[in-house]
Formats: C-alpha cells, structure tokens, sequence
C-alpha cells in the first residue's frame, strides 16, 4: 500500500499577502480559495510538479501552530541555480547556495544532494530548496 503525503498546513496571519506570496513569488498553482463561511477560508496551492499542495487560510485546523512557526519546509528542484535566479526574479528574499555536506555520487551534478538556498516566507515560515537532478 502506498501512503502520500498530499497537505500540508502552513500557519499564516494575513490569507491574501500569504496567497499572493506563494502564487506571485513562488509560481504555486492555487488549486482552490474556498470560503466556507465568516470563519473558515482555504486556499490550496501546489508547486508546480509537484504531489503535495500547502493549504493557507482561517479555521482551517484546530490548534494550529502560531504564524511563521513552521521550520524546515523544503522543495527539491533539478537546477538550484536556475530555481534562486526565478526567486530573485520573483522579489524573494533567498539566500546564496550553500553546500551542505558531500555529495555521495562525487561524479554526478556537484550540487546533487547538497547544494540548497533558504527562505522564508512573509510570517517567517522557513523554506529550503535543495538541488536533487535525478533520483536513483
């Protein structure tokens, strides 16, 4: 049986600058904004390629972690490099490369595995992105 992880709910104070981050800055895809009712709004927004979508919004879980208290939320992209330059193209505030580690296939692409840049978006919810080109 095969078991995928397809949500997950990132805490943030303000829906619509959040929404405009991830869909503007970003480039997720927002699969929905549904308002239920005065109390509970959920937007869905996926990267793109991807399996797993970040849901946003209001009454969306109970006992949700305060905004920006999210850490080590990580996308992977095939080419770090172009993936920041987009970033930065995009108004976000990302860090350099840094090369975590030793790449355990020295032969392949030198950042495989180990080559990631950091963000964080507008609640301090804390993003890496980490250079992985083919999956063996």
């Amino acid at each position: 049986m095969n078991w995928t992880l397809e949500v997950v709910v990132v805490p943030v104070s303000d829906v619509d600058r959040a929404k405009t981050f991830y869909a503007d800055q970003l480039g997720f895809h927002v699969d929905h904004d549904t308002r239920i009712n005065d109390e509970v709004r959920i937007v869905q927004l996926t990267p793109p390629g991807s399996g797993c979508s970040v849901v946003i919004g209001t009454g969306v879980v109970r006992d949700l972690p305060p905004p920006g208290s999210l850490r080590g939320l990580q996308l992977v992209v095939a080419d770090l490099v172009k993936a920041r330059d987009q970033l930065v193209e995009r108004g976000v505030d990302v860090s350099e490369i840094q090369v975590l580690g030793e790449n355990p296939s020295p032969t392949g692409e030198p950042l495989d595995n180990v080559g990631f840049v950091f963000f964080n978006d507008p609640d301090g919810n804390g993003w890496a992105v980490q250079q992985i080109s083919a999956r063996g």
